[in-house]
């Protein structure tokens, strides 16, 4: 059912088209100034972020079928930007890997959404906490209708722990570092997530959003997707 373009959820996806507009052309430009295509920086970016990673994972990762991944890493490789290294979770895989070239030239085109992070940053810590966790909400949404991977966030992560603590600040507990931290500092991609069993994930969920999780009953994303 699509939603109606006056009500609130059509008025989302209004801005949330032109913010997805604003990073096209942003990656787009940044790009094109580096000679590569917006996958190319993709699949860089997320190799820079999350280190090897095999084609199929990382054509999954960026949302692109694995023939476009494979194209964008053959490009990459022919300007030694990337490279092809033994996975490091098996020896006899080949896994893609970014090269110190590579990091420089991303480097050099880091600034690329200077201007989302000008607004976000503009707006106080209150509506920034807010944004985050409705962003959060959205992207678990997306995970339980199969829409996109399960991406590695807070609440499906094992060591998350939602409202466990009275300080509204900072109700939730992260056992990976095991200190307490609040909604801004939720995290949409963690490099020490791990999946959170189904069981435990939908506990979690519904201690982190009790309306939204009787609605989701059984439809945990870590039991319709494989770790990242």
């Amino acid at each position: 059912m699509s939603a109606n373009r006056n009500s609130v959820e059509g008025q989302v996806i209004a801005g949330l088209s032109k913010l997805s507009q604003f990073l096209r052309t942003a990656q787009w430009r940044s790009g094109s100034e580096a000679g590569l295509t917006p996958t190319q920086m993709q699949l860089l970016r997320e190799l820079a972020a999350k280190g090897p990673m095999r084609i199929g994972a990382l054509a999954e990762a960026i949302g692109v079928a694995q023939p476009t991944a494979t194209d964008a890493f053959e490009a990459l490789r022919r300007k030694e930007l990337v490279e092809k290294k033994s996975d490091p979770c098996d020896g006899r895989a080949v896994a893609a890997a970014i090269t110190r070239r590579g990091r420089t030239m991303l480097g050099n085109s880091g600034g690329w959404a200077d201007g989302l992070t000008a607004a976000i940053g503009g707006l106080d810590q209150t509506d920034q906490s807010s944004l985050l966790r409705g962003l959060t909400k959205i992207i678990r949404g997306l995970q339980v209708q199969r829409a996109i991977p399960v991406q590695r966030m807070c609440v499906t992560c094992r060591f998350f722990q939602p409202n466990v603590h009275d300080d509204p600040a900072a109700p939730h507990h992260c056992a990976f570092v095991d200190a307490a931290f609040g909604d801004a500092s939720l995290r949409l991609d963690c490099g020490e997530h791990e999946v959170a069993p189904e069981p435990q994930a939908e506990a979690a969920w519904r201690r982190f959003a009790p309306a939204a999780g009787a609605k989701n009953v059984g439809a945990s994303p870590a039991a319709t997707n494989e770790a990242p």
